[in-house]
């Protein structure tokens, strides 16, 4: 089945409840309930060497980290992404992602435009270190200007190699479009997704129980480029431990993972 090459991990940020506690010993809980990646959402405090010790004895790779943007002034951004890159670079990461960037309700295109220099400013700083640099949607990014999707405006104003897309399929479904479309529209610009579900009412559930079309998607990773298929929960039915479990239960039961 196509999607077997691609690797399972978890944004840590499903898990905030715990890594809360101890960071450390959460790596630990995913790596022995069979996740073989992890994406960063904060570091708590721990130092790159040590952690990338307990990435190496767990046996986790660690290819992306979500890095929020200081959207207050160029300036401000570069002395604060400057310490993220850094840490990045000593932890071996390979992509740094904005998970986000500030809109109004009902934006214009000079709002939207305005976005663009931060976005490209991050990804001169990241790429300048070795990195590759990308942006993470939610749905408001899907909203219509002057006829066209927030995201399409970016993902079209920035180069390909100088910004990738990293697609919430969950909100790119909640966002009105299709998972499918967007990953085929943005074929080879797309080495990770983040997999989450939403049922009716778009009330986020646990994997395979909502109305998210992954299928297709998965179908066509390998042509689209996809390396690695993220899980991001926010909401729970029993806990964040268990709708992890249940994920990857998820992906035993479509014969995406090899244990």
């Amino acid at each position: 089945m196509a999607g077997v090459s691609q690797q399972i991990g978890i944004q840590m940020y499903t898990l905030r409840d715990q890594t809360e506690q101890d960071f450390l010993g959460t790596l630990g809980k995913v790596a022995d309930m069979g996740y073989r990646a992890v994406e960063f959402a904060g570091y708590f405090g721990v130092p790159a060497a040590e952690l990338r010790r307990t990435l190496d004895r767990l046996g986790l790779a660690a290819p992306s980290a979500h890095v929020g943007l200081d959207f207050s002034s160029l300036d401000n951004l570069e002395r604060a992404l400057a310490g993220e890159i850094e840490y990045a670079v000593e932890l071996g990461l390979q992509y740094i992602i904005t998970p986000s960037a500030p809109l109004p309700a009902n934006p214009s295109l000079e709002d939207v435009k305005a976005v663009i220099p931060f976005l490209e400013k991050a990804s001169g700083m990241v790429r300048a270190a070795g990195l590759q640099y990308g942006y993470h949607n939610h749905d408001y990014e899907f909203a219509q200007v002057d006829g066209k999707a927030v995201i399409d405006i970016w993902l079209e104003q920035i180069p390909a190699e100088h910004m990738f897309a990293e697609f919430d399929l969950g909100w790119v479904h909640r966002g009105g479009a299709r998972p499918i479309d967007y990953i085929s529209r943005y074929a080879s610009r797309v080495p990770l997704v983040h997999i989450k579900d939403f049922g009716a009412g778009n009330e986020e559930t646990d994997l395979g129980k909502g109305q998210v079309d992954f299928q297709s998607v998965f179908e066509a990773a390998e042509a689209s480029g996809i390396r690695y298929y993220i899980v991001e929960q926010e909401a729970y039915a029993e806990s964040s431990l268990a709708s992890a479990k249940l994920a990857l239960d998820y992906f035993r039961q479509l014969g995406l993972i090899q244990d």
